[in-house]
Formats: structure tokens, sequence, C-alpha cells
């Protein structure tokens, strides 16, 4: 048959005895059709996975555990052999490792005696499933008493899915013998029908008390989220745990300086509560003398500067890409950048206060570590940049306390927060704890395996985070903020009003811009709206960090009496934007060619395409 001519490619032992359970299990429910299927073959498998282990017979001598793990990996395994489905369809957790290689598969006779079995005359749900209570659950921590968790009603061994966990096999071993409720409400990726099919194979019973013990449990555990604080109701939520919100577009292209209540929010971890008369920077580390310093202390010992600076995050206008093909990520679409004034200390002043040379051969990097903290694993988040950015006098590395004129609020990093000019905003790290001097960038996962762009080809099978730098300047972007999406242009209007931003990374200013509305067969140059208050004029080759907003005025293409063609005479009006910088970089016309699994830096033209009414 088709399928296992497939199989018998399969490299990893587990998957072998998975692929090998998954066929015996084909052959009794006639499963030949779904070499033709994707991911509902995935979640039919589950669900056949499910019934036969709760009605096979005593003859069969492959036990339920490998039978459901085998269903839930053949779907996978026809479509892309030798993976496991759960690795492509579970996103990259929040401060996840790399996931480590399958452990061999145990023996079907090792994994029998180790199978759960019904106690006599215990209680059995209505599907026949055995009913087990929490205390029951909490004896399975370890995979030598097999690892058990609960999810709403269900109870499953997920021994076998541990070292197959994206996230890494500690990260799922928190779970161990609880719920993943609480988990999961930390990393919302999980709560998607993906997940769950993966899931449903393993489970072994019911919890006693059904939905509502489960919901009670988990309503009583803290909300570590519980804390956050209010947020604009204009921003537009991409997640709500953590939150992440993004700018409408019109509001962008209203000001050169973004209100700081509507400025983009991108949050990794829970908004920390820090009591700011308490509140310490510690700055340590190769070749630095140990600093401890109050945010008085900073406000009094140092000079204060002024920096007009835009923030992007490195996954702004990552929903294009996954038009073109699915990526792990926030669905932004252009909001999640925005320009504010930010007033401090410089970075370089701090870092010489401690002793720091910058020809120190022992330091190379300069480590940023946030106060926002993993309740799942303590870990921080972090990042780093170079020495001789921080140490520069021309980059304008900022420890920020002032946005717009104000405290920094909560959402963006109070009491103090790093702002590096130029440089995309996952090295701009918020409520700043600790600066290291280090030889080496951080060892944190969003600097090391996360924010990287790799070549379209490659896929969460074969990245290799090491063979990539960290994201550090972006390339030069742009968009139009308006009209926005939705907006229903009339052809008895004749023209067409266009504003939007333009930027560009390290500091290199914006020189033109440039507009279509005929998909991009013919173009004008937008006018430049005067730059942000502290930056300089349009075209700088340095220390231009903050955004150019744009405006034009085109004729509609029916109105100006084109030719026919798809956007010129008939329903629709596609417009397109693109910026040159100071070096002359120029954006690519399409998306396709820098796709990343990732979905980061995408800087292809900025196309809005709008329905057209007579």
């Amino acid at each position: 048959m088709p399928q296992l001519q497939r199989l018998t490619r399969l490299r990893q032992p587990w998957a072998l005895q998975a692929a090998s359970a998954a066929l015996q299990l084909q052959q009794l429910n006639n499963l030949e059709s779904i070499s033709h299927v994707g991911t509902g073959a995935e979640r039919s498998l589950a669900t056949k996975a499910t019934a036969a282990s709760s009605s096979r017979s005593e003859s069969w001598s492959v036990p339920a555990s490998i039978l459901a793990a085998g269903a839930a990996l053949l779907g996978s395994a026809l479509l892309v052999p030798g993976q496991a489905s759960a690795k492509k369809e579970l996103a990259i957790l929040p401060g996840s490792k790399p996931s480590p290689a399958a452990a061999p598969a145990k023996t079907a006779g090792a994994a029998a005696a180790t199978e759960p079995a019904a106690a006599k005359g215990q209680a059995k749900d209505e599907k026949g499933r055995p009913i087990y209570t929490r205390e029951d659950v909490a004896k399975h921590k370890t995979p030598k008493d097999r690892v058990w968790v609960t999810y709403k009603e269900g109870v499953y061994d997920i021994t076998d899915f541990i070292e197959m966990h994206p996230g890494g096999a500690s990260k799922i071993m928190l779970a161990a013998g609880g719920s993943v409720e609480p988990f999961w409400g930390l990393y919302q990726q999980h709560k998607k029908a993906e997940v769950f099919a993966i899931l449903e194979p393993y489970r072994i019973g019911t919890l006693e008390g059904g939905a509502a013990a489960a919901a009670a449990a988990s309503a009583s555990l803290k909300d570590p989220y519980a804390g956050d604080p209010a947020r604009h109701p204009v921003l537009i939520p991409r997640t709500q745990k953590p939150f992440n919100g993004e700018t409408p577009g019109s509001l962008l292209a209203a000001a050169a300086v973004t209100p700081t209540d509507v400025f983009f929010v991108r949050n990794h971890l829970p908004v920390p509560a820090v009591d700011t008369q308490a509140y310490r920077l510690q700055v340590a580390g190769e070749g630095a003398r140990a600093l401890e310093l109050s945010l008085a202390d900073l406000q009094s010992r140092f000079r204060k500067h002024h920096v007009t600076a835009t923030i992007q995050c490195s996954g702004n206008r990552r929903n294009e890409m996954s038009a073109v093909k699915p990526v792990k990520g926030l669905e932004w679409d252009q909001g999640a950048i925005g320009t504010a004034v930010w007033g401090g200390v410089r970075l370089r002043d701090v870092l010489k206060a401690a002793g720091l040379s910058e020809d120190d051969p022992a330091v190379a990097h300069i480590h940023f570590e946030g106060l926002d903290t993993d309740p799942a694993t303590g870990d921080v988040y972090g990042a780093s940049i170079p020495l001789a950015r921080a140490l520069s006098p021309e980059a304008d590395v900022l420890l920020a306390y002032e946005m717009n004129g104000a405290p920094l609020s909560a959402d963006h990093g109070a009491p103090l927060r790093v702002v590096v000019p130029g440089v995309t905003g996952a090295r701009s790290v918020k409520w700043l704890g600790r600066i290291v001097a280090s030889p080496s960038e951080s060892a944190s996962h969003w600097q090391r395996r996360d924010y990287k762009a790799f070549c379209p080809s490659v896929d969460w099978d074969t990245v290799d985070w090491d063979s990539a730098p960290a994201l550090q300047e972006p390339p030069v972007t742009s968009a139009i903020c308006e009209p926005a999406p939705g907006t229903v242009l009339s052809a008895a209007d004749g023209e067409v009003t266009l504003r939007g931003y333009a930027w560009s990374g390290g500091g290199r200013g914006i020189v033109r811009v440039d507009v279509s509305a005929d998909g991009g067969r013919t173009w004008a140059a937008a006018r430049l709206l005067p730059p942000p208050p502290g930056a300089p004029a349009h075209g700088a080759y340095t220390g231009a960090w903050a955004w150019t907003l744009w405006e034009a005025t085109l004729p509609l293409p029916a109105a100006a009496g084109s030719s026919p063609g798809p956007d010129s005479a008939s329903s629709s009006v596609t417009l397109v934007v693109k910026a040159v910088d100071s070096s002359y970089n120029n954006q690519p016309d399409s998306v396709a060619g820098i796709w990343n699994l990732r979905g980061v830096v995408n800087n292809a033209w900025h196309r809005v395409t709008l329905p057209l009414e007579p």
C-alpha cells in the first residue's frame, strides 16, 4: 500500500514503532483513504485511536498508548515522512529550548507493563473510560511512574510525548501530576485545534467531578496576569496573556510622535510589579566594577539625554508572510511600530562609571536582563547588543525612565528600560534589572533561538539557529496607514490620498518614498512630512532614529483613463508603497522571496487592495 512505502522511509526508532502500530490500526479501521487529506486526517486518527483503545480485544499485542501515539503521528508521517506532527503544529514557546532528539521507543512489552489498569469496581464514564481522582493523577509525576496530566475533564498519559515536546522536556514536566491549564494560560498558542488533536490520543480516562471540578481547580490557581495594567481600548489585541496590542494605522499616520496610551505593546511575559522606591539597577560582568543604582542615583549622577526614536517589533507585518505560508508568531499587521521621545541617561555613561573600556579584550557584548519573569520556569526576558554599539557616543543607546515627557508606564517598562535606537525592538529590554558585560552574546532564548531570519526553504525540522546572527539593525520598510483596509473608494472622486510611514534601521534616514495606485505599474514620489522633534533632516546617514511620515494624492486608475486591467477599470484598486533610505537600500517587491519561518523583518512593498465603486 502507498502509505507503507512512505512509512518505510522513516528513520527514528520511535517513529517506526508508532508507524507500525498505526498501520495495525489502519487495517482494523480501513484508513486507506487518509493519504489524500491533511490536518483533518490527524483529527480523524486521534478520534479513532481513542475509540479503539477503549474497545480493543485482549488478543491485541500492541498497547493503547503506542497505538494512540502512532495514530497521532501517522497523519504527519504520511504528509512529511520522518517527523512528528507535534513538532510541526506546536508553536515555539516563550523561553523554550531547541527540541531534543526523540527518545527511542519502548518495546511493546515494556509499555504494556506500565499501562494503567482499571481497578476492580472502578467507576467508568459514559464511554467506558476509568474515572480518576486528582490524588490518582498526582501519583504520576515521573517517567518511571508514567507522567499523567489533566486538561479540563480528561486525564492523559503523556510519557511517550515528553521528549517530542517542542518547548523541551523540562517545560512540559512542570505540569506532571497536575493540570496543563495554568501553563496553557501562560502560553496561549497551545489553545488551537491542532494541539487538541495531538493531546487527545493520549487520553486514558476522565477526572472525577468532570469539567466543573477541573474549572474550579484551575480558577483557584493564581493568575500571573491579574496585575497587568489597563490598556487603551483602541489598541488591537493580538494576544491577551501576555498582552500584545498594535496601534491602528490611522493613528500612526496622524502624528510624528505616537501618544503613549496608543503606542503598541509587546509583552513576552506578565508585566512585573516594580516598587520604584526599592528599585535597583545592577551592573556587573567582565571588566566592570559592580554597581547598584537606584532610579534617583541615575537621575542625579548622570546627565539626562533625550532621543527621538522609533521602536518596531521584529514581526511587524507578519500577517503578510502568513498569507504566503504559515509562520509561528503574533499576527501583526502594520501597527507594531511607534515613535516616542525617550528621556534618560546614556548606557555609555553608566558603563564608563563601572570602569568598562572599549578595548577590553574580555568583553564583546552587553547583556540586558528584565524583571519580567516566566512564572513557570523563573526565566527572565533577556537580550544583548555588541559592545561597540553600547559604548558608541553616536549610537545614543539610552537607559530611559521617561517616554514623551512623562515617567514610563507599566506596559512600556517602568521604572527603567533600554532603548536601542535603530535596532529591532527585541533588544530594547523593558523593566531593566541587570546589565552584564560579557565575552559572548546573551544566552537568552530570545537572543539565540528567536528573532533570526533564514532562507525560505528552511523549516522547523531543518532550522539551525546557530547558523544565523541575531537580528540587530532591520532593513528599510514602509507601510500605508490610510486608507485603511476595507475602505471603499469612489471612482467619482477621481483621486485617493495615501498616508503612512517609512523607516530604516541603523540610523539611516529616508530619502524617498514611492507610491502607486495601479499595483506598481506606475509610480509617483510622495511628499515627506517634517521630521519629529529632535530628529535630523530627511536623508541623514547617521542618527536618523525616527521614522518619516509621508502623504500623497494619486489619481484613481479608472478616472485617469488608463487601459483596462485588474486594477484600472473595475472593482478594485491596489495601492503600493516602497521606500529608499540614505544608503539607497530599496524594498523587495515580493514577500515570497523573503519569507522565513518566524515571519520577521518583512519589508516587502506594502500593498492595500480596496474596492472601487462607480
